[in-house]
């Protein structure tokens, strides 16, 4: 996939396209709704398939103090969007210079006159332009005038409910990552450099590689331990399971949140590396054990039960 940060003097290939608009925040099982009609229509036009977002997420920039966390950051939407089939990700800066255009004038200017679409997917609460002026129909209007083609996404329902970045976000900041996987249709991820901690995992016989939640607004689950999936490389990524502990370590007396993940199937020197961690399943609360040896009893049977469920839960 190639990654795109504005709309002008674009390679021939990312023209004429179809493209779903949209923040896709999390991409989960509505985002990847919009992208399957966009593929279906892009097969049978014989164009590119592309993704157009804004960064940062227009809510940062028009409502901070009202701003939610994100579900992904940037570096991991990509990849989603990658694995999912995306050609071309036009990731717009939302600045002075976008968010004061007018409707009529993203489209003459970024939409028509940048991309050169085709075909535009969009959701069914698509809103664009200037204060949000114009929305679906404003869209298919204007493509009518400009040449491409509109469709409009309903909402996907999942466990009885539409599935949407809020309800995700619920789930997550509740330890539900079960729920969280099951909405976005892959585990909850964060990302981060392992940084040196206390090595205290390592005297009790378990090593762990330790991230600090990111500076500012942060989306992370609720403390406890759990069943996850790391990976440390680049491109494809290679998924390695473990059993971490987010909290702050009260057995010896408390300190600030850390995500320590420790590797099943043998430790790995993973400082400096930048780790991303999928959450598959939430095992228990964090809790105080009297000695070292209680806790060393507890953390064999939290890897146990990890192995159980990541082997139940599979890719």
């Amino acid at each position: 996939m190639r990654v795109h940060r504005g709309y002008w003097s674009l390679p021939k290939a990312a023209l004429h396209g179809v493209v779903a608009i949209g923040n896709f925040d999390g991409v989960h099982r509505g985002h990847r709704a919009l992208i399957d009609v966009a593929r279906t229509h892009a097969r049978e036009l014989q164009a590119p398939l592309g993704v157009v977002t804004f960064e940062p997420h227009p809510r940062e920039v028009l409502t901070p103090d009202k701003a939610p966390p994100r579900l992904t950051p940037f570096r991991i939407k990509a990849r989603l969007l990658a694995e999912a089939g995306v050609e071309h990700l036009f990731a717009l800066p939302f600045n002075q210079h976008l968010r004061t255009k007018s409707p009529e004038a993203f489209v003459h200017d970024v939409l028509a006159g940048g991309l050169g679409i085709r075909h535009a997917v969009v959701g069914f609460d698509f809103r664009f332009g200037h204060k949000r002026a114009g929305d679906a129909a404003t869209l298919a209007a204007l493509g009518e005038d400009y040449g491409f083609s509109v469709t409009r996404v309903e909402p996907v329902a999942w466990r009885e409910a539409p599935c949407s970045s809020s309800r995700i976000r619920d789930a997550v900041a509740a330890g539900d990552v079960g729920l969280a996987r099951d909405l976005l249709g892959h585990p909850f991820m964060v990302e981060g450099r392992v940084v040196e901690g206390e090595r205290r995992g390592r005297e009790l016989g378990y090593p762990t590689a330790n991230l600090r939640p990111p500076i500012g607004r942060a989306l992370w689950p609720a403390p406890g331990i759990y069943a996850i999936r790391t990976s440390w490389r680049r491109g494809a990524p290679e998924w390695h399971d473990a059993v971490a502990s987010l909290g702050v370590r009260p057995t010896f007396g408390g300190g600030e949140l850390l995500l320590e993940a420790h590797l099943l199937n043998g430790a790995a020197n993973l400082y400096g590396e930048r780790l991303c961690c999928a959450f598959f399943e939430r095992l228990r609360d964090e809790e105080t054990f009297d000695t070292a040896r209680a806790l060393i009893e507890q953390m064999d049977r939290d890897g146990a039960r990890a192995r159980e469920a990541l082997a139940r839960l599979g890719a």
